[in-house]
């Protein structure tokens, strides 16, 4: 009984495989289609990036500092 189970059912493996490998041809083919950048863009987009997130850095860090007075000075009037 145990044996005629295993015969009937297929093995998935081929079909597994099957799928991986029309995947990754579509994957292929998406690839193909995409307009990458120029350098001179990437570059310019980094640029912006980088100055973004130190811009806010700067805010954060004088937002805290503002912060932090604020509160020293209020524990400074309770004492």
């Amino acid at each position: 009984m145990a044996s005629d189970k295993k015969e009937k059912q297929p093995n998935k493996a081929p079909q597994l495989w099957g799928r991986i490998k029309a995947w990754f041809r579509g994957m292929k083919s998406e690839l193909k289609k995409v307009v990458w950048p120029s350098r001179k863009t990437t570059t310019k987009n980094v640029i912006v990036a980088v100055t973004v997130m130190v811009a806010s850095g700067v805010v954060i860090w004088a937002f805290d500092q503002v912060a932090m007075l604020i509160v020293q000075t209020l524990i400074s009037i309770g004492h």
